[in-house]
């Protein structure tokens, strides 16, 4: 990797990283994923850093050049992140239609309140 390359990587993953901690000062991005997002500027930034751990990954990966090993972990951070926003959008959708049912039994509740002490 050229030094060039290096440079626009740390200044990518560095910008990353002053993004990710704006975001949650404004309240943008929520703190548990957060976390996640800062291991990910800071894997880039090491990544980018230290190209041996690169060269490493990719001949232990099998891959023919390192650019793979980069397109193949961000697959797989997609792939993941995907598969936990559905769990989480799974879990969501049934708490919303637990609340649907309650409020309606409340609502049908209320309703048979008021009607029974309207005809009293």
């Amino acid at each position: 990797m050229s030094p060039r390359q290096r440079i626009f990587a740390l200044l990518v993953a560095i910008l990353l990283l002053v993004v990710i901690v704006d975001l949650v000062r404004r309240r943008k991005l929520r703190e548990e994923f957060s976390i996640l997002w800062l291991a990910v500027g800071v894997g880039v930034a090491v990544l980018a850093a230290w190209y041996d751990l690169q060269v490493w990954l990719t001949r232990l990966i099998g891959a023919v050049s390192s650019s793979t090993t980069v397109f193949l972990f961000a697959f797989v951070f997609l792939a993941l992140m995907n598969l936990h926003f559905s769990v989480r959008m799974s879990r969501m959708a049934d708490q919303i239609k637990k609340l649907a049912q309650t409020i309606a039994i409340m609502e049908t509740e209320l309703k048979n309140k008021s009607g029974g002490d309207a005809a009293t």
